[in-house]
């Protein structure tokens, strides 16, 4: 893969389910980010949670929302290859 090509997508090694659940149930805390490998938006969601007295972890869980809502390819294409950092 010399030519900067995107690597192609296998369903195996898609993350779109957990992270979404994870963006659903504990996206204040960022973990839904860690997962798909995104650290710096992991820790900028728990500091955001922290600043907003928890208001911010909405953030989180709109996130884990758009994750299941994607197709498995976008998702992979969007989150682990673009690495969109943003909803």
């Amino acid at each position: 893969m010399t030519d900067g090509a995107a690597p192609p997508f296998n369903p195996a090694e898609s993350k779109k389910v957990l992270a979404g659940i994870l963006g659903l149930l504990l996206g204040a805390w960022g973990v839904h980010r860690f997962i798909i490998g995104d650290s710096k938006g992991g820790i900028i969601r728990i500091v955001i949670t922290i600043l907003t007295c928890g208001i911010g972890g909405i953030i989180g869980f709109i996130e884990g929302i758009i994750f299941l809502t994607k197709s498995d390819e976008e998702f992979h294409r969007v989150y682990m290859v673009e690495k969109k950092a943003w909803f």
